[in-house]
């Protein structure tokens, strides 16, 4: 560590040695996280550098380090886009199918949970996310680039599409990156996910506790594995109680595909009297059609989504819902990043978070 680039009068790391009563190359260690250096050492060095109000120089820590302290949070989309957008210029691609990618992300607050448990991991630790798009072909090139640039020194990815090719591009080129759910195509990554069956056991297990017995599932798209688990899961439950056929409607995870699917429930089984929805927001969409149908939730049809988002609170009336630890979940990827960032050598690991039924007012 240098402190060249430091402006004149402010704290350097022999300020906080002398505080620290250690050496400048102990200071140097504990700061750049070097593991064998004896825990009340640690303490002292930390309280120096509260007292002196000590901030390392990141341009001069990169030097030596290698690393940015940035960590690239990638929202990556579908596998293939309409052949128009590859040859439109960039700003008019950026508008169409990007600007509509951008907003179903921010629409939707399973988003918002992964970057407040990311950022509450990384803020504590000095490292930093930058929130990247990949819903194009160019997008992913210009995620590998960016990080084989050394720009950030990881990807945290969330991928919305099953044949998303960013997960294996990025193993291909040896960049350090964790996924959040378990990827549909086989690759050599990190990835932490909920144990989805288990998760739609619980909603099958409540509807019938209810005495629901003409019971339907709103799905999401089919290719993605967490949708086909939650799907055999809850089929599972049901044909072990008894009930070997269950209506299915397929969506989209958005509140219209819920609606949409909702209507075409009720126009086949209009005698239906339960609802598994394979997220909130189309559970939502499911209550909304039901009451402008006059049916009543959950006296005349029971309602359940997955994920416990805000937009089980904001639904009337407020949702029953499975809920996955999303927060935990993503701080979790964020440390395991950062343990592959200190082992690169370290083989692909897996982590599976347990869901929980959270019981409200719709069923």
């Amino acid at each position: 560590m240098t402190d060249d680039l430091r402006p004149a009068g402010t704290p350097t790391l022999e300020d906080v040695a002398r505080a620290a009563g250690v050496s400048r190359a102990t200071v140097s260690r504990v700061i750049n996280g070097v593991r064998n250096v004896d825990p009340v050492i640690q303490e002292a060095v930390r309280r120096a550098v509260a007292s002196t109000g000590y901030a390392p120089n990141r341009a001069a820590r990169s030097l030596v380090t290698r690393r940015t302290d940035a960590i690239a949070l990638v929202v990556s989309g579908a596998g293939v886009e309409p052949e128009a957008e590859e040859d439109a210029p960039a700003d008019e691609a950026d508008g169409g199918a990007g600007a509509s990618f951008t907003g179903q992300v921010f629409a939707d607050p399973f988003f918002g949970r992964v970057v407040t448990g990311v950022v509450n991991y990384l803020r504590p630790r000095g490292m930093h996310p930058v929130l990247m798009f990949a819903e194009t072909s160019r997008a992913r090139e210009d995620v590998v680039a960016f990080l084989r640039q050394g720009s950030a020194d990881g990807a945290l990815v969330v991928s919305t599409h099953a044949e998303d090719p960013l997960p294996g591009m990025l193993t291909d080129a040896g960049l350090p990156a964790v996924l959040y759910a378990r990827p549909a195509r086989a690759a050599r990554i990190s990835y932490v996910d909920v144990a989805h069956q288990d998760g739609a056991r619980l909603a099958a297990e409540h509807l019938l506790a209810r005495g629901c017995r003409r019971i339907a599932t709103i799905t999401g798209p089919l290719d993605v594995p967490a949708v086909q688990e939650r799907l055999a899961g809850f089929r599972d439950t049901m044909t072990q109680n008894g009930h070997p056929y269950i209506a299915i409607a397929e969506g989209r995870f958005t509140q219209e595909s819920g609606e949409t699917a909702m209507e075409r429930l009720l126009a086949e089984h209009p005698d239906l009297d339960g609802v598994f929805a394979a997220n909130d927001l189309m559970a939502t969409g499911a209550c909304h059609v039901l009451r402008e149908h006059g049916k009543r939730v959950p006296e005349d049809v029971a309602v359940i989504g997955f994920d416990d988002s805000s937009a089980a609170l904001a639904c009337r009336p407020p949702l029953t819902t499975v809920r996955q630890p999303v927060e935990a979940m993503a701080a979790e990827m964020a440390r395991l990043l950062i343990e592959r960032l200190g082992k690169p050598e370290g083989a692909a690991t897996s982590v599976i978070f347990e869901p929980s039924l959270v019981v409200r007012d719709s069923a």
